[in-house]
């Protein structure tokens, strides 16, 4: 049933000129019917490449809306209605422009987990993989770096030259792993590399081998000689890797990294919207996706 299921959307999909976009931590079977998957920026730079006029995000809400920004002229559907970020929707354009007039020395640094809305009163989007790399390019030395205080943490560490000011914003997914839990993982599997998102909290960050985005551990796993690994950040990932690399072993750090928000969407819902019915098309005025836009542009500028 489960690929007959499948082989109709690739079927539909096809039919129906649909490019589908799925991200890393949604379930396998849904992966295995896109046409791309990845991290939310490298899927929205994809979009803007396919021939197909209707986009199917298979994320949250954020990931399309930067679908949208990027490819305006697009359908973009998001697979299930109430997948959004709480990290995301932490910070609003009414605090951020507030904060703005009070400290106007600010560059203002927004990881792209944010909404559109947010985005249109920011300066430069990072990602977790560039985020280093973008802040320091940047001319100014005081930085509001939002909404992750634990990866704006790990750039402040990384630039200590940059004056980081952070506020108290997190994703709360991978904020709930303790210390203690990479202790006790780190004992059951001594000979496990842990492999951490910097979106944990620096006490879990520091025991890591090493820390980078969603897409930075899964190749730092695939290439390593290493035959174990910890991995710190959505638990999905670990079942992919597993796939990927059945000679491995992969453990998840802890049983609290899952992302409902992520889970909401199922193959049955790619279905329903393929054949054109269900899913939620993402609508956005010009002045928000040129606003939005230039903070994108930013990072692709000092990204290069």
């Amino acid at each position: 049933m489960l690929k007959d299921i499948q082989a109709e959307i690739l079927r539909l999909k096809k039919e129906n000129d649909i490019c589908i976009l799925a991200h890393s931590y949604v379930a396998h079977e849904i992966l295995e019917v896109a046409d791309f998957t990845g991290d939310s920026y490298a899927l929205a730079l994809k979009a803007k490449d396919v021939k197909q006029k209707t986009v199917l995000m298979v994320g949250v809400r954020f990931m399309a809306e930067t679908v949208k920004i990027l490819c305006p002229d697009k359908k973009v559907l998001l697979a299930h209605p109430q997948a959004g970020c709480p990290m995301a929707e932490q910070m609003d354009k009414a605090m951020i422009s507030e904060i703005r007039k009070e400290h106007p020395e600010y560059t203002v640094v927004a990881y792209i987990n944010t909404t559109a809305s947010l985005k249109t009163v920011c300066d430069v989007c990072v990602t977790s993989s560039s985020a280093v790399n973008i802040v320091k390019k940047i001319e100014g030395k005081d930085i509001l770096f939002i909404p992750d205080c634990n990866l704006g943490s790990f750039v402040k560490q990384e630039i200590p030259e940059k004056n980081v000011t952070l506020l108290n914003g997190c994703c709360p997914i991978h904020a709930s792993v303790e210390e203690e839990e990479v202790l006790e993982a780190k004992k059951a599997h001594p000979e496990a590399l842990l492999l951490v998102h910097p979106e944990c909290k620096p006490c879990v960050a520091k025991h890591a081998d090493y820390i980078g985005s969603t897409a930075g551990i899964m190749k730092f796993a695939k290439e390593s000689d290493q035959k174990e690994f910890i991995i710190g950040t959505e638990m999905s990932i670990a079942e992919h890797l597993q796939y990927e690399c059945p000679d491995k072993k992969f453990y998840v750090l802890s049983k609290k990294l899952i992302c409902r928000d992520m889970k909401l969407s199922t193959l049955m819902d790619v279905y329903n919207v393929v054949r054109g019915e269900g899913g939620f098309e993402i609508e956005l005025d010009e002045d928000t996706i040129t606003k939005a836009r230039h903070c994108i542009d930013e990072m692709i500028r000092l990204g290069g």
